[in-house]
């Protein structure tokens, strides 16, 4: 279930708001998107995947957690893993060819 959005890394893309499919987020006027519709969340981890900051924890327990604590997980290492573990890490990343 989507637990976090890092302020200190979220780059105001909303891709998260757009990867979603079960419309978890909303944008907000300062930018960084909120977790409006926790309990929709399916746990399919699209948002913490399209996140190019690495911004977004999304824990695998379907249940939410009251006490995680972000400074733990970035020390941990787990916020945006996710996309490291299926090969879209940054220095996993390699171009798109272009077709012309």
């Amino acid at each position: 279930m989507i637990e976090i959005i890092s302020e200190s890394k979220c780059i105001q893309c909303n891709m998260c708001v757009s990867a979603c499919p079960t419309n978890v987020f909303d944008k907000t006027v300062n930018g960084i998107p909120v977790i409006a519709r926790q309990s929709d969340c399916q746990t399919c981890f699209m948002c913490e995947l399209y996140c190019p900051a690495d911004a977004l924890f999304v824990d695998p327990n379907p249940e939410p957690q009251s006490m995680l604590d972000e400074a733990e997980l970035q020390r941990r290492g787990v916020l945006g893993s996710y996309r490291a573990v299926v090969g879209w890490a940054v220095n996993n990343r390699k171009p798109v060819l272009e077709f012309k």
